[in-house]
């Protein structure tokens, strides 16, 4: 049984699929570190603004913003601080790594500046 996110990732064409569109698109946004845990991945640029999740047949990401996503695609949005929300979400399929998507994540990505 896969038990690090790694082995979780690698174990699963979807989510190996998505994993390797997402961090394609994010590239494109500038410098960025990828640290790897025991359960998922931290996308930091001084502070981590993306979490990638492994699930069976696609990722859940995390979406570390200043305010709350209102949107359809939005399946959890929790406030962990006065000024931090987290915005969760679950791709299936690289075709859902859209403008929209995109836009929300350059958003984090330009917060931790």
């Amino acid at each position: 049984m896969a038990r690090t996110a790694r082995e979780r990732i690698d174990g699963d064409p979807i989510s190996s699929g998505v994993y390797r569109a997402l961090l394609d698109k994010i590239s494109a946004l500038g410098e960025f570190e990828l640290q790897e845990n025991a359960s998922s991945f931290h996308v930091a640029h001084g502070r981590a603004f993306l979490g990638i999740h492994p699930r069976r047949g696609g990722i859940l990401v995390n979406i570390v913003l200043t305010r709350q996503l209102e949107s359809d695609r939005i399946h959890r949005a929790e406030r962990v601080s006065a000024n931090r929300w987290h915005n969760e979400l679950i791709l299936k399929d690289p075709a859902e790594i859209d403008a929209e998507l995109l836009t929300w994540i350059s958003e984090g990505y330009s917060e931790t500046v």
